[in-house]
């Protein structure tokens, strides 16, 4: 018995040694593939090992400005505050000191006018259990410095604030839609994003990059003495500067915000373009909105989001499309009043009785619908007309630099389809293809890209990483065809042989001004036919000023004006154009005694002062010499502009030792430019012709030096 006994303890112990053996080479076998393996089980070794050992905190980028083209800033990053409340008794290590909140009550009393909060809600916050500390929710965020200090000139225990920032408009619904807005993420509140417009469009470029440092920590978070630091500075967000002119900017919504005062639609938008460069120099919407409170009744901008059907306007493409295409002979006559297409649709003019048998020309100042009519039946086809459109710009994306751009619809086949589109019925466009178009028509038939963002600049270097200038897309009409349409759309305003032109309200005093009306009908929502209510029509205005050298084209629209009337529009064209006019240098008032001559200005960098004199008097131009110099080094206006001999060409010279001008007098935008060219930093105080300047003429210029000008107002409608 015991000898078995023995043979089974042996047994067992072999067991237990292969057991012991086995156990030990998966031991080995799991160390090994823990050693050798990367992920184990769905998780990063080397990720979980850096992230138990390693810290790394964020260096927040500053997201970049946006300024107006004269420099004034229209979006900036601002710091924020979120209100928190240490509610835990172990905070406070002195009875004396208190670092938690000691008397909820009170403290919720005290906070509630100030945050705009219930005192109830308050509390409710103040008396969770068992948390460390509490916020205040959505009111207890985004507070101000001002509304910080009140905060904490209450001398309430256990309040305290942490740092943020938000992005601020100091100007509020200036440009807006422009602007759109940027506010900061839900998920994380330190993340600003852009949502609406120029914030939107260039998101990444504004945002930045952030940075890091990374560094060893021990149990209790701290920095293990003598290990490596790793820094990666952020990439601040680069500065926007767009090519909005904030004085033209104020002169259009100055002139919405008078409208919107003296009459009831359904919206109204306003946009002015450089004539030469197709630079956006102001565009506005009404209603609009504060991107600081973003109370928004509508998200698309109607510069380039909400095609219409544009009425009348396109009478001028329509007109070129058959000067264009050499088939079109102002001369010719028709007979006026209705006409009646082969399904039995009657289309009519503005004036259903007609003005009898007309020429075609009379018919574009009459804003005649029988004359597109006839144009298009006698001498065009669909294939022309759509073509031409297509050429000008309209049905595709003009791509200027904001979101949500919409192409809109040039589509027609059949007769009344045709006829429609001839007079901007049944297609849809956007103002901006429009001021698109029209950029042929003072550009010698050249048709330019509008734009937006002037450029964009590395605020740590200064260096300019983008710049827009003048761009050429194509050729559209030849020398003739432009002259020819000058000239019709001057009828259309100005004409003294056809004094019944509808457009003659928009009139103003010199006759500079010279465009086209349009009255386009809305379609019915259930996609049968044309509302009928006297209101129930969009009334439109494209532009230019001044007639002998456009500077400036424009184009308004108004939705549902109140009784269909055109005074919201043409009352504000007659007010922007009146304070541009202003602005710009320009007397209108004696316009029509002085014979007006074009000169395109060369370069007259590096002449003998002496020689420019003979040239510009020779072209009877006027001009002002800055400094003693026998050379001129710099000129306003820049080679290759068109002027006329009611400007002033300014010659900055050679003199090393220059002087203030005397500005009194001139307008703020040519007064701008030149102590630009001067090295002197410029401040506009108002709007018009320069008043007085905070440094009298005459004294030297020095390096840094910044003058104010005074401007004295003289903005009234002529």
């Amino acid at each position: 018995m015991k000898k078995k006994k023995k043979r089974n303890n042996i047994h067992y112990s072999v067991i237990i040694v292969v057991g012991a053996l086995l156990l030990f080479v998966l031991m080995i076998g799991r160390v090994t593939q823990l050693a050798l393996s990367e992920e184990i089980d769905g998780i990063d070794l080397q990720a979980l090992a850096s992230k138990r050992t390693t810290r790394t905190e964020t260096i927040q980028a500053k997201r970049g400005n946006i300024y107006s083209s004269d420099g004034d800033i229209l979006a900036e990053n601002v710091s924020s505050y979120k209100l928190i409340a240490y509610l835990d008794e172990k905070r406070t290590t002195k009875e004396s000191n208190p670092q938690h909140v000691v008397d909820k009550e009170k403290t919720a009393k005290e906070l509630a006018p100030i945050l705009g909060m219930d005192e109830e809600k308050i509390l409710k916050y103040l008396s969770k259990e068992n948390v460390y500390q509490t916020e205040f929710g959505s009111k207890g965020k985004g507070l101000t410095e001002l509304v910080k200090n009140k905060i904490e000139d209450l001398n309430l225990p256990g309040l305290d604030f942490i740092e943020t920032y938000k992005r601020y408009y100091p100007k509020g619904q200036f440009a807006s839609y422009v602007l759109g807005y940027a506010k900061s993420s839900s998920e994380d509140e330190d993340n600003i994003v852009g949502e609406m417009g120029i914030e939107k469009q260039f998101d990444s470029i504004l945002k930045g990059t952030d940075g890091y440092i990374k560094y060893q920590k021990d149990l209790k978070g701290y920095q293990i003495a003598g290990t490596p630091v790793v820094t990666e500075p952020a990439i601040q967000g680069k500065n926007i500067y767009l090519t909005i002119d904030s004085n033209i900017q104020f002169f259009v919504e100055q002139a919405l915000n008078k409208a919107a005062s003296s009459y009831s639609f359904d919206w109204y938008t306003f946009t002015i373009a450089d004539a030469k460069t197709g630079a956006i120099l102001a565009t506005a919407n009404a209603p609009s909105f504060d991107p600081n409170t973003r109370n928004i009744k509508n998200y698309l901008d109607v510069l380039v989001s909400s095609p219409y059907e544009p009425g009348s306007t396109m009478k001028t493409f329509t007109y070129m499309a058959a000067m264009e295409n050499d088939v079109y002979d102002g001369t010719e006559k028709y007979t006026s009043g209705t006409y009646t297409t082969k399904d039995g649709t009657v289309i009519g003019d503005w004036n259903r009785a007609g003005w009898g048998k007309i020429t075609f020309d009379r018919g574009y100042a009459m804003s005649s619908n029988v004359a597109i009519i006839n144009i298009i039946n006698r001498h065009m086809s669909s294939l022309m007309l759509r073509q031409y459109y297509r050429k000008l710009g309209f049905g595709k994306k003009t791509g200027i630099e904001l979101p949500n751009e919409n192409p809109g619809v040039v589509n027609f086949k059949y007769e009344t389809e045709v006829l429609n589109a001839g007079f901007g019925q049944g297609i849809t466009t956007t103002p901006i293809q429009n001021i698109q178009a029209m950029t042929a028509l003072t550009n010698d038939g050249m048709m330019l890209k509008p734009y937006v963002v002037s450029k964009i600049v590395d605020p740590e270097t200064g260096e300019i990483v983008l710049e827009n200038t003048r761009y050429e897309k194509d050729r559209v009409a030849s020398t003739e065809t432009v002259q020819k349409m000058l000239s019709l759309m001057n009828d259309a305003l100005n004409s003294t042989a056809w004094p019944t032109v509808p457009a003659s309200s928009f009139k103003i005093k010199g006759g500079q001004l010279i465009g086209k009306t349009g009255t386009a009908q809305i379609a019915n929502t259930n996609g049968r036919g044309y509302l009928t209510g006297k209101s129930d029509i969009i009334t439109s205005f494209s532009g230019i000023y001044p007639k002998d050298n456009p500077q400036i084209i424009m184009y308004a629209s108004v939705k549902r004006p109140q009784g269909g009337s055109q005074k919201p529009l043409s009352n504000a064209i007659k007010d922007v154009v009146s304070n541009i006019s202003k602005y710009y240098g320009n007397d209108d008032t004696n316009t029509s005694s002085i014979e007006i001559e074009d000169y395109k200005l060369p370069s007259l960098i590096n002449k003998k002062v002496e020689s420019v004199k003979t040239l510009l008097d020779a072209n009877k131009m006027k001009y002002q010499i800055i400094g003693e110099g026998d050379k001129v080094i710099k000129q306003t206006p820049s080679k290759d502009t068109t002027i006329t001999n009611k400007d002033v060409i300014y010659l900055i010279t050679n003199d090393e030792k220059l002087s203030v001008p005397n500005l009194k007098g001139t307008s703020s935008k040519v007064a701008k430019e030149l102590l630009e060219k001067l090295g002197i930093k410029v401040k506009l105080d108002g709007v018009g012709y320069v008043e007085s300047q905070s440094i009298p003429p005459k004294t030297e210029i020095k390096k840094g030096m910044e003058m104010t000008l005074k401007l004295k107002p003289k903005f009234k409608a002529s």
